[in-house]
């Protein structure tokens, strides 16, 4: 299994009226059940719109994000499916709930902390 992340920017859902959200959040919710039962959802979440603190390699905390950030991720999914096409699958299904595109990008995986997880008893 790969684990991919499956999120999109802030903003892209506000094109949507205050009338609509109590649908959209039923349908958003209505995937997550679905990947949930599927047993593929990892985790998610929506992020709050607030100025991100970015904090340096020395500790040093200022306000972000740096300039040329064009773009800040608004929400997300992890999901861990056997393939690339079924996390596009899960993304599709994402995107009609949410009513707006999404990002699919596979994420590294990492042996040496998935083995310090199991031995924490949370893998």
């Amino acid at each position: 299994m790969t684990r991919y992340l499956i999120s999109f920017n802030d903003g892209a859902m506000d094109h949507i009226p205050d009338a609509d959200w109590p649908d959209v959040g039923k349908a958003a919710h209505a995937v997550i059940q679905e990947a949930v039962n599927a047993g593929v959802f990892v985790f998610g979440a929506g992020l709050e719109r607030q100025r991100a603190s970015v904090v340096a390699t020395d500790g040093l905390v200022t306000d972000g994000p740096y300039p040329e950030t064009k773009e800040v991720i608004g929400g997300f999914v992890v999901v861990d499916v056997p393939s690339r096409e079924e996390a596009l699958a899960w993304a599709a299904k994402v995107a009609a709930g949410c009513r707006c595109a999404q990002e699919v990008r596979e994420l590294m995986a990492d042996p040496e902390t998935d083995a310090m997880l199991r031995r924490a008893g949370r893998g």
